[in-house]
């Protein structure tokens, strides 16, 4: 026990102070979230007000922040270990030309080092930061540019309230690890198959008014690979891109004409069909102009201002096109938003391929 930790007294065992120092012992250990783990259950499945107890932990959050820790039990589960593993293989395969070889995800990226070499391996652009040391300061320096550089590309605005942070990567919190990692890997159109429904049990810790709170709860890693962007099968925009794209400017004017002959009725009009879908408002005017019907407003932001309001509006007409009995277009609603021209042509291609008819 710590020599800042009260001495209990013999024969008058507390539940309380047990489960105080234990968490304080985790707090004091931040870096090893992941071992620590098991005491911090046992202690919170034991004492008799953990929640309350919390108050007086030694965690360094500040307020609003959270970290979440993973129960014992859902560490051996399979599909997380698979999804460990394929995560594992594809940083592998990515760095191959480095020798590199991932053999455990909190401690190979928790200092930012090769997180930065997949980085500049998936985007092309190279990081301007210098090699990790054992100093922490110039870890988290490094991590700190590593993480600006990957909001970036994944368009995440300052407000997005995001899984990962510069102090949940670095205290190698293995939720907060994967969270970042499936990002990339749908960002990036990994070649690789990501298993469905991951799920975790764990527990979350978060400061709030000043005190630590403590709770049991389900965490998702991943959803369905249509939800979260798992590889899907080749199609005719791949072929399309990648062997005639001569041939783009004909696909894109003609869908053009198609949704003008509609939007129009609104006096709205496509002009630059690459910028004008991002933020799905188009799409649903075009599937209730061609279903015949009327939108409520409150359903959806007229002028969205953030990446997360037109990701509700890009959703809201993957609904609406579903309701409609339109296959499911393969693509998801954060590549739309993030101005991915292919994904825009498949689901607008979809439209056009049920409604092309109609006058």
């Amino acid at each position: 026990m710590s020599a800042g930790t009260p001495k209990k007294e013999p024969g008058s065992p507390s539940k309380e102070k047990s489960f105080i120092g234990k968490v304080t012992t985790l707090g004091r250990k931040k870096k090893k979230d992941s071992q620590d783990l098991d005491e911090v259950m046992d202690a919170i499945g034991s004492a008799t007000s953990p929640v309350d107890s919390l108050e007086q932990m030694d965690i360094n959050l500040e307020e609003g922040e959270e970290i979440y820790l993973i129960e014992k039990e859902s560490k051996e589960d399979p599909k997380l270990n698979e999804l460990m593993q394929v995560l594992k293989e594809w940083i592998t395969e990515e760095l191959k030309e480095q020798r590199l070889i991932i053999r455990n995800l909190e401690e190979d990226l928790h200092d930012g080092q090769i997180l930065g070499n997949l980085i500049e391996k998936l985007s092309g652009v190279k990081l301007e930061v210098r090699e990790v040391m054992q100093s922490e300061v110039f870890q988290k320096q490094k991590l700190t540019r590593v993480l600006d550089m990957v909001n970036q590309l994944m368009n995440m605005q300052r407000w997005t309230k995001l899984k990962w942070s510069v102090d949940s990567i670095h205290s190698r919190n293995l939720i907060a690890i994967l969270h970042l990692l499936v990002a990339l890997a749908f960002h990036f159109k990994a070649p690789i198959r990501i298993p469905e429904y991951v799920e975790v049990q764990a527990v979350q810790i978060k400061k709030q008014d000043g005190m630590l709170h403590a709770k049991k709860l389900a965490v998702q890693v991943t959803a369905t690979n249509e939800a979260v962007g798992g590889r899907f099968e080749r199609d005719a925009f791949d072929t399309l891109f990648d062997h005639a794209p001569d041939k783009l400017n004909v696909v894109k004017k003609s869908l053009v004409t198609f949704a003008n002959k509609h939007l129009n009725k609104l006096n709205i009009e496509v002009t630059d069909l690459d910028n004008q879908f991002d933020d799905g408002v188009f799409f649903i005017l075009l599937l209730g102009l061609l279903e015949g019907y009327f939108v409520p407003l409150h359903n959806y932001h007229m002028t969205p201002t953030n990446f997360e309001e037109k990701v509700h509006n890009v959703n809201f007409a993957f609904e609406l096109m579903e309701d409609a009995g339109l296959p499911k277009a393969k693509a998801r609603a954060e590549d739309i938003v993030n101005l991915d021209l292919k994904s825009t042509l498949r689901v607008l291609y979809n439209i056009f391929t049920k409604y092309k008819h109609i006058v």
